[in-house]
């Protein structure tokens, strides 16, 4: 499965060969921040759905990062604690945010798919 699954808090997932999710935020995301300028990168530790893992800053404003389903996180993008306009840059891919095992891999299906995704974001332009 190499099919994007997102959040209503405009984070991406990308389920790996390995059995990890990656996670970052979308292009609609980084657009609403700015210039990203610093990324606070989770603990390589189990977190809960919906905690915040990581923290995103921006010269408009900083915003948390969410854990999207219940897992421990196996990895962080070091490259951001450099290169934080990454996230600007590439932010479905070079600008990821952290690697996650799902506790349950059942459930990243039960996230948004991209068509969902786009009438949210298509709702939240209209509202």
């Amino acid at each position: 499965m190499s099919e994007l699954r997102f959040t209503e808090d405009h984070e991406w997932l990308r389920v790996e060969a390995d059995g990890s999710v990656t996670v970052g935020i979308t292009a609609y995301a980084q657009n609403a921040l700015g210039d990203v300028v610093y990324v606070q990168l989770p603990e390589l530790q189990q977190y809960d759905k919906g905690a915040e893992a990581s923290t995103v800053e921006s010269v408009k404003a900083a915003s948390g990062v969410y854990m999207p389903l219940t897992g421990e996180v196996v990895a962080v993008n070091e490259g951001l604690n450099d290169s934080p306009e990454l996230v600007n840059e590439d932010p479905l891919g070079e600008g990821w945010f952290f690697r996650f095992i799902p506790a349950d891999m059942n459930e990243v299906s039960a996230l948004l798919d991209q068509d969902t995704y786009d009438r949210l974001l298509k709702a939240n332009d209209d509202a």
